[in-house]
């Protein structure tokens, strides 16, 4: 298996929530994190969310190389991904556990670009994303999340 951090140094870049569906996420330099439920604050948090419906993430690298693949540039808010990392693979966490601040997560599955996203921002966004379009995780022991705070791999 990869190391998702590879030595690097892995980061929170920017948080973003949305309290409506479809709303455009707005940044937030810090946001609390409910095991079992999701973020304060976003529309998905519930008391019984769907597996990998807590907490999405997004790497700061996916978006520069659609930018540098497909030209087109996508903000971290326009993603609609909750956390915006820089330093982790976070397709190698799918299965696996972490820590984003305080928090610790597990990774469910891979946050695949859908038409949803692409109808909402440009033409090419799907292909661009492919396999490179976040991680949908569920939230295993609650905390804050922060700009700043380090991104870790569990044992």
């Amino acid at each position: 298996m990869t190391d998702p951090y590879d030595g690097r140094v892995s980061v929170v870049e920017q948080i973003a929530i949305s309290a409506e569906r479809g709303g455009l996420p707005a940044p937030v330099p810090r946001v609390t994190a409910h095991a079992g439920r999701g973020l304060e604050g976003e529309y998905h948090r519930s008391d019984s969310p769907e597996a990998g419906q807590a907490i999405t993430l997004i790497a700061a690298e996916a978006l520069e190389g659609l930018r540098e693949d497909a030209g087109i540039e996508l903000s971290h808010e326009a993603s609609r991904r909750n956390v915006l990392t820089r330093g982790v693979d976070l397709n190698a966490l799918v299965g696996r556990r972490f820590r984003v601040g305080a928090v610790e997560c597990e990774g469910v599955e891979l946050c695949e670009p859908c038409n949803r996203l692409a109808k909402l921002t440009e033409r090419g966004v799907l292909r661009g994303l492919v396999h490179r379009g976040g991680l949908r995780a569920d939230i295993v022991r609650g905390g804050e999340i922060a700009v700043g705070d380090p991104v870790s791999a569990l044992a």
